[in-house]
């Protein structure tokens, strides 16, 4: 391969780039009354957004079905060939139907219009033409349209496609603000793999309970309540009083800094090194907060309390890594 041929390659798809960049620009001047009424007849939707295309529009509908489904707004994708041969039953009249067509004039999604249009499922059209049939059958078309293609034969389907998955992307950002839609929302959205586990686990999921929890009273020596540390295995132990109240945390960090004064630790009461009250997190809060204090804090461990403030539990780093979390 010679530089040139290197360069060409380049060229092409730069080019290519900058085209699509273009498409995608144009479509600000688009998100008009027609992307407002797209969005007030989802949000008034009491069944599902049916979305339909056919060939590379049906690509690009199957993930805009999805990313709208993951983002609050129950929604499906329908062959338009196969609703003609009975998935039109998949489509009720509580549902809003999606039709993405370049031309708005595909003849296997206008062939359902007449159904759609008898059932009384509101339509939203996403076309690159205006006047066609689909868009002006259409409560609300989402222009689409591109200047230019970027395959330099103008035939595949290249900017039009960039530009209907970007409104389409648009349209259900829109609608997720709409509904306020959280972060613990969109997990329960996507329960599998590390994002459900970061936003979906909760610290009493994980934490250290019972007689798993290191703790020793006031009166421990500090050499006892190292026996407490070695025994537990979390890098810490809390310290309670009389009463079972927490008040205070001794941690490896504080044996380093205690050993450097010279203390007896046979003697040496834990409540005279122990850190006082120290850093907790209570049991119903996101493992993933957990991990944002320690790392914060840049310590490893953390008592775990309830929403009383009585203790309840102990995790550290290593129970984050076991569940995922990091």
């Amino acid at each position: 391969m010679t530089d040139l041929k290197a360069q060409d390659f380049r060229n092409s798809a730069l080019q290519a780039i900058r085209i699509e960049r273009d498409a995608i620009s144009a479509l600000e001047n688009r998100v008009d009354h027609h992307f407002v009424r797209a969005c007030e007849v989802i949000m008034a939707c009491r069944g599902r957004v049916v979305v339909t295309g056919m060939g590379k529009s049906g690509h690009i509908g199957h993930k805009i079905a999805a990313t709208l489904a993951s983002t609050g707004t129950p929604s499906f994708f329908v062959h338009p060939g196969e609703a003609s041969h009975g998935d039109m039953g998949m489509i009720t009249s509580q549902d809003v139907v999606i039709a993405i067509s370049n031309s708005g004039n595909t003849s296997e999604v206008v062939t359902i219009l007449p159904l759609i249009k008898r059932m009384g499922a509101p339509l939203i059209s996403m076309t690159g033409n205006p006047d066609s049939t689909l868009a002006k059958e259409a409560v609300a078309n989402l222009d689409v349209s591109v200047k230019t293609e970027a395959c330099p034969l103008g035939l595949a389907p290249t900017s039009s496609t960039t530009a209907t998955l970007v409104m389409g992307d648009a349209l259900a950002v829109a609608l997720l603000d709409a509904r306020g839609f959280s972060a613990e929302d969109f997990a329960f959205s996507h329960p599998g793999g590390s994002l459900g586990r970061k936003l979906l686990l909760r610290v009493s999921d994980i934490m250290h309970v019972g007689d798993r929890i290191p703790m020793v009273d006031e009166d421990t020596t500090l050499s006892g309540a190292l026996l407490e540390i070695s025994r537990k295995g979390l890098g810490m132990t809390t310290v309670v009083s009389a009463t079972g109240t927490m008040t205070g945390i001794f941690t490896d960090g504080d044996l380093r800094r205690t050993l450097d004064k010279s203390i007896d630790v046979h003697t040496t009461p834990i409540r005279d090194v122990m850190t006082q009250n120290g850093k907790t997190i209570q049991a119903d809060q996101l493992a993933a907060e957990a991990l944002n204090i320690m790392e914060g804090l840049k310590i490893s461990a953390l008592p775990v309390t309830d929403g009383s403030g009585a203790l309840v539990g102990a995790i550290n780093m290593h129970d984050l890594l076991r569940a995922g979390v990091i």
